[in-house]
This record gives structure tokens, sequence and C-alpha cells, in this order.
């Protein structure tokens, strides 16, 4: 299965997940969307930025209705931004959810944001995931791969409601492929500069205790976007739709953002 739809035909929405390679990760939230809108939620598979741009654009174009809404969540609104300047005519609007950051001026504070609040025991788990990723033959590496995913979703919230983890299918070969990538177009600039292709309305929520630096998100985006609308969320970590002091607010502003 390479995508789930939620609620009714016609599907203007389409929901992004995170990871890279986090396929079914934003399920929850799509679940919700669903009780009122069409929406498709596409799993990202291929092992390279343009192909998982065209992946996209496949899954789109055999199932959404165009232009459509175009939501991604963390890596996913890093990818939807590309495919936004991409394909401008296929996107009506970019909401980008706890985006990864555009540039690579601020990677240091995301790490060191994130290191500042693991325990010690976390801390040595973090470092044996990464001495794995470091030689990965060794290793069942979409387990290590699942396993990390879930403690950077530890780490990066900061009051989360008690809810089912969403079932989301760790693929540890989609994001060695496609993260090395997109770090090197981030620090050549390249991916940021994309953004003048844009001509859709872009508009981005942040939690303000996310470990990804929301100012540096909005800054890049002030460079290179007309006019984008920016919305930073109070005791928010980096998933808002399980953030018990945010949860409503963000889907209030969501809400008006997908009637407007």
């Amino acid at each position: 299965m390479t995508y789930r739809k939620h609620g009714s035909a016609p599907y203007t929405i389409v929901v992004v997940h995170g990871g890279p390679g986090a396929a079914g990760s934003v399920k929850s939230l799509c679940e919700t969307l669903g009780k009122t809108h069409g929406l498709l939620e596409p799993f990202q598979t291929e092992k390279s930025i343009s192909g998982q741009i065209e992946e996209l654009r496949r899954i789109m174009d055999a199932h959404a209705c165009m232009p459509v809404i175009l939501i991604g969540h963390s890596w996913g609104a890093m990818l939807g931004f590309m495919f936004a300047a991409t394909h401008p005519a296929l996107v009506k609007k970019l909401i980008l959810v706890s985006s990864g950051m555009l540039d690579d001026v601020h990677q240091d504070d995301l790490r060191n944001q994130r290191e500042s609040k693991l325990s010690p025991e976390e801390a040595s788990e973090l470092s044996r995931m990464r001495a794995q990723f470091a030689n990965p033959k060794k290793e069942d590496m979409d387990d290590v791969f699942r396993r990390f995913g879930r403690l950077m979703d530890k780490i990066d919230s900061y009051r989360p409601i008690d809810m089912p983890i969403d079932d989301a299918h760790y693929c540890y070969e989609v994001f060695a492929s496609i993260w090395p990538e997109a770090s090197a177009m981030r620090k050549r600039g390249e991916m940021l500069s994309m953004g003048a292709k844009i001509t859709c309305d872009v508009v981005a929520i942040h939690g303000d205790q996310d470990p990804h630096p929301g100012h540096a998100v909005k800054a890049s985006l002030d460079k290179v976007i007309s006019n984008p609308r920016f919305y930073s969320l109070k005791d928010c970590g980096h998933m808002p739709w399980k953030e018990r002091d945010a949860m409503d607010t963000f889907y209030a502003i969501l809400t008006s953002e997908l009637l407007d």
C-alpha cells in the first residue's frame, strides 16, 4: 500500500509524513481531519528526493482533486516545499507543520536542544544507535530506526497527550538514502532557493518548544516567500496534534486555513 484515503471524495488535501522513512506517522492527524475533509495520506518509499517528488505527483494524479492543499509534517514539510516549487500548478496552499530547517544555519541549535533533554540512559541509547547507523550491516536496521524515531518523538514532545502510537512503518533504507541528499541540498542553499518558484500561499505552524527552531524556519521563509504566514504555538513540541496544551489551537488554525 502506497497511500491511505481518509474521509470522502473529492480528495482535496494531501498530508505528507515525516522521517524520511516514517510512513504512517501522521495517521492520527489524518484520521481527525478525515472526519470533515477528504484527504490522501501518501507513503513516500522512493530513495531519492526527485523520486519522492514524482512518487507524490503520481499518487496525486491518480487520486486527488488538484490543485490541492498540501500539508507536510517535519521532513514532509521540507518535501512539500520542494514539491510546491517543482509543481507549482498542483498546489493551491502549502502548510508546513513543524518543518525541518530549510537551510543549514541553525543545525547545531537542533542537536544541542535535543541532547540537552536526554536522560543519561537515553543519551547512552542514542550513542548505541548512532554506532549502529555507522555500521548498519550487523543489525535489523528498520528496528534500530524505529527505536530511534520513537526516542526522537519522546524528546521532541513537550506535554503530549496519551494516545495510541501511530502505526508507522520505519524504513532505514529510505532514511539512509534521502537524508544525506537532503542535508547536502540544505547546506548548499539549494533547498531554500527552490522556494522562489513557489506561487501558492505558504503557512507555517510551529511549536515554541519544538527543538527544531521555529525562528530559523520563519527566517528562511521570509527570504524566499512573499508574505508567508507563521503561527507559533505556545507550550507545544514537534507534533502539535498530540500536545496537551496546543492541540485545540493547532486544529483551530488548521481548520481556518483549510477553509480559507
